[in-house]
């Protein structure tokens, strides 16, 4: 294998590697220091910016190993069009079209493996994103009913309160009814 897909070869194990990193279960703290170096790192934003070249070039072979094997898949026919049959022939025809379809597969599935990875990675951050909104609105609405149970406490207080001032009153009420009967008759 050549050198440039020899580097297209371990771009991909690469890409694989990241994707499955990506992918593992950690916990949350770890996830979220982990995507927030992602983001925020300058040499990480330098990688990803070689990358989106080496992509370019990428696509380029990927051009050229299509042309390769469609050149390669009509050599055969045409050989087989003849009807002249040499082993040699067969032999290096046959390697031809697996190297050219070698070629095409590897680049390929790199450049599809790309925005597949990036689209990942996007939707972890806008999760970790996610739980971040959720445990502060969650820490909120515990703020929220604390004062609320306490505001409801006092509130529960003042009407008890309330409730035996009036219960109060109504023993004497009813205290002075007895003597009013008297009274009227």
């Amino acid at each position: 294998m050549t050198v440039y897909y020899t580097l297209t070869f371990a771009l991909l194990v690469a890409e694989m590697a990241t994707f499955v990193a990506l992918l593992l279960p950690m916990p949350f703290a770890a996830r979220k220091r982990i995507f927030t170096f992602l983001s925020t790192s300058p040499v990480v934003a330098k990688i990803a910016y070689g990358l989106k070249i080496a992509f370019v070039f990428i696509g380029v072979l990927f051009v050229d190993a299509l042309q390769r094997v469609l050149k390669v898949t009509s050599e055969s026919d045409l050989a087989r069009q003849t009807g002249v049959h040499v082993a040699s022939a067969e032999t290096s025809q046959a390697a031809k079209k697996f190297y050219a379809q070698r070629n095409l597969y590897l680049t390929a599935f790199t450049l599809f493996l790309s925005p597949l990875l990036t689209r990942t990675y996007y939707i972890l951050l806008d999760y970790i994103h996610i739980q971040d909104e959720h445990i502060k609105l969650k820490a909120h609405l515990n703020d929220m009913s604390k004062a609320t149970v306490s505001a409801s406490s006092e509130a529960v207080a003042e009407l008890q309160k309330q409730l035996d001032s009036k219960s109060r009153d109504l023993e004497d009420l009813q205290k002075q009814l007895p003597t009013a009967d008297k009274k009227s008759q």
